[in-house]
């Protein structure tokens, strides 16, 4: 799966290395609703192709995972700021 990086030169790897970083810094610092977002943009920094059959929760068992990913976040980070900003497109 990742072969294509063996016939990297070092300053290719070095350039690919940054790459993966800001994509995951720009992922990392996501905030407010920008959380709970697919985020296809991540997924893309591979090489290979997003799957076609990728699955999505029922709307219960979908809503019962958003609640406990926002209760991680008041235990992982209870420091971080609070906003009370609503949803829009």
């Amino acid at each position: 799966m990742d072969d294509d990086l063996t016939d990297l030169s070092r300053d290719d790897l070095v350039a690919e290395v940054i790459r993966l970083r800001n994509g995951i810094r720009a992922h990392r610092d996501s905030s407010g609703h920008e959380l709970c977002w697919h985020h296809p943009q991540l997924w893309g920094l591979l090489p290979e192709p997003i799957p076609d059959d990728i699955k999505v929760p029922a709307w219960p068992q979908f809503l019962r995972g958003c609640l406990r990913y926002r209760e991680s976040l008041d235990r992982q980070l209870p420091q971080a700021p609070r906003v009370d900003v609503e949803f829009d497109h």
